[in-house]
Parts: structure tokens; C-alpha cells; sequence
């Protein structure tokens, strides 16, 4: 059962970009400056996640 499974250091990754793109996206229409800066966040949680090694 995976209700109280221990999430992966890339699952945490994942959903850290992928709420950072999702504010970012949020923010472009009306605050540029803030999503440029969300935006540059998420890419270097993206880079961190590239950086994991493959658990294959």
C-alpha cells in the first residue's frame, strides 16, 4: 500500500517545478518581473532534478 510511502528525492523535485511553472504561468499576466523570477527558480530545480542520478 502506498499510503504512507516515502516520496523520492525527484518525485519532491517534480512537484517543486511543477507548482513553480504553475505560479509563474499565473503571475505572467499580471506581474512579469515576479514570473521571470518563478520562472528562473523552476529551471534550477530542473537542473537539480537532471542531476539525480537515474534509479532504473
Amino acid at each position: 500500500m502506498g499510503w504512507f510511502s516515502k516520496k523520492s528525492e525527484k518525485q519532491k523535485l517534480q512537484e517543486q517545478y511543477q507548482k513553480l511553472i504553475d505560479q509563474a504561468y499565473k503571475l505572467s499576466h499580471t506581474d512579469r518581473k515576479a514570473s521571470d523570477l518563478l520562472s528562473a527558480e523552476a529551471e534550477e530545480v530542473l537542473k537539480k532534478m537532471e542531476a539525480l542520478p537515474d534509479a532504473s
